[in-house]
């Protein structure tokens, strides 16, 4: 199942180790098996992992490419993570999991927000785009996997419970997209 936090600082604020730390902590039941903190300028990631299709540690999450430019959360899976990998590799693309996350942060890597065409499967994911300063997420077609998202007064809140949100201690109302 997996479960995920996302905090953007606006202005000055700087992502909260504790208040990620909280969030997670509140969706400990989706991801029992293994848990991430990414702090970055702006932008701070908490994962929970349910370990599925890799189960060993190169499935960690949160993943970052090999050059440490994009990091991902991701909580779902990629039904078509394996053609899609085929594709990257003629393209290039070297892999060094198993894991449907590493083949999407490739795709996006790749094609850009295009990569979300490509999809087939059930997803809510949040990559950190250092290159560029842009955080990209999105959600599969159908809302499979929700991404709730609440604007505090200095920052913007995402995650895969409603939950975390109200555990951050920042809630005032969140939106499923």
């Amino acid at each position: 199942m997996c479960g995920l936090a996302v905090m953007l600082g606006l202005g000055r604020r700087q992502p909260d180790a504790a208040v990620l730390a909280r969030m997670a902590q509140s969706i400990a039941h989706r991801g029992p098996n293994d848990s991430g903190l990414y702090l970055d300028a702006q932008v701070g990631f908490a994962f929970r992992r349910l370990s599925i299709l890799d189960l060993s540690p190169a499935g960690h999450q949160p993943m970052a490419s090999e050059d440490g430019q994009l990091v991902i959360v991701f909580n779902g899976e990629i039904y078509n993570y394996i053609e899609l990998r085929d594709e990257l590799r003629s393209a290039g693309y070297r892999f060094h999991s198993n894991s449907d996350t590493e083949v999407l942060l490739a795709a996006y890597r790749h094609w850009g927000p295009a990569c979300l065409a490509r999809l087939n499967g059930m997803w809510a994911f949040v990559i950190h785009d250092r290159r560029r300063g842009v955080l990209f997420g999105a959600r599969d077609r159908f809302g499979i996997k929700p991404l709730f998202a609440h604007r505090a007064k200095d920052c913007w809140l995402l995650a895969s419970e409603i939950k975390a949100i109200l555990a951050s201690g920042l809630y005032r109302r969140a939106t499923n997209w």
